[in-house]
């Protein structure tokens, strides 16, 4: 497993302890469920590009539909 630091402005990070403490949730699984969430994003559009690479805009549109479902 690796380790990552960022650097954020201090009121953003004081906003995610926040957001954090709230769910009842540690600081680390907040940004691991933000990091899921970016990487679901990005294989949602690389199966949307896919999909239209090989011709297929049915699928291509029902991926679409899944993004909408998910909020992206």
């Amino acid at each position: 497993m690796t380790t990552l630091s960022i650097r954020l402005p201090d009121d953003m990070a004081e906003r995610l302890k926040h957001i954090a403490k709230i769910r009842d949730i540690s600081l680390n699984k907040l940004k691991f469920g933000l990091s899921v969430q970016v990487l679901a994003e990005d294989d949602a559009k690389q199966r949307f590009v896919a999909a239209q690479l090989r011709g297929n805009p049915k699928r291509a549109l029902q991926l679409l539909d899944e993004l909408d479902e998910l909020g992206f």
